[in-house]
């Protein structure tokens, strides 16, 4: 299909979503095989359906936003802010920490970051901020419930405490939702909030353009107060760190450098 920079110009213009900052090769490839899904010849096409048709235009937006998530991604690491970096923050903050899960998705990740909170303090003192672009996976997370590989690896103690088995699948407490702020937050064009102690941003960025990477990391340096902790995910890295202002402290664990 042709005149795909003018579909991006169209695409932005809907959406707000800026298709220049993701791999173009992937992104394109992906897109392709909704339009013709949709039985759509062009883009100028695909592009009037979705100005017409709702379910369409929300379909196109749940489908670019990158939705694999499952609670304790890599168990080790979250051992590992649970029982070095949570001791840490709070050492500095108290027990008012400010957390922000980036592109939290269908809620694994902040309500993760709920139940590692609670070893360490009560729920009534646990706020999480929780962003995504995708309004669908926002409204997902809410209703809070999942399938067992989703929760496959919570902690026993915690699984019990927190979830209740709904025929197959597993719904988490409303004491644990009540901790999660979620709103709608583009990466890409959206302020950022000031001074957190940690943000996570995981598995998100490996689709983004270099350039795009690096804006969004340093944007989130930015947000963080100094010695704040970024947590990223096993397949990233931040290549520049030290000149964006963090240092590394594990392989997916960057802190920000003091001024």
């Amino acid at each position: 299909m042709e005149n795909y920079e003018e579909f991006k110009t169209d695409v932005y213009k809907l959406t707000k979503i800026d298709l220049s900052s993701y791999k173009e090769k992937q992104m394109r490839r992906r897109i392709d095989s909704l339009v013709t899904k949709n039985k759509c010849k062009t883009y100028p096409e695909y592009v009037q359906l979705l100005k017409t048709d709702k379910n369409i235009f929300d379909e196109f937006v749940n489908f670019l936003t990158i939705n694999v998530s499952e609670f304790y991604r890599n168990p080790e690491q979250w051992e590992l802010l649970t029982k070095e970096f949570i001791p840490e923050l709070m050492a500095h903050s108290g027990q008012n920490l400010k957390i922000w899960s980036a592109a939290c998705s269908t809620g694994d990740e902040p309500y993760s970051l709920v139940m590692a909170l609670s070893e360490h303090m009560p729920l009534n003192k646990i706020k999480i901020y929780a962003t995504d672009l995708d309004k669908q996976v926002i409204a997902t997370a809410k209703v809070g419930l999942y399938n067992d590989k989703s929760v496959a690896n919570v902690p026993a103690h915690l699984k019990k405490k927190f979830f209740t088995q709904v025929g197959n699948s597993f719904q988490i407490s409303e004491d644990v939702k009540r901790c999660v702020e979620f709103k709608e937050h583009n990466l890409l064009k959206d302020q950022y909030p000031s001074n957190y102690d940690m943000i996570v941003c995981r598995n998100v960025l490996i689709y983004f353009t270099d350039e795009a990477k690096e804006e969004v990391y340093r944007k989130f340096a930015a947000s963080l107060r100094d010695d704040g902790i970024l947590f990223i995910g096993s397949t990233e890295q931040v290549l520049d760190y030290r000149e964006i202002g963090y240092k590394r402290r594990y392989s997916f664990f960057y802190q920000k450098t003091s001024n």
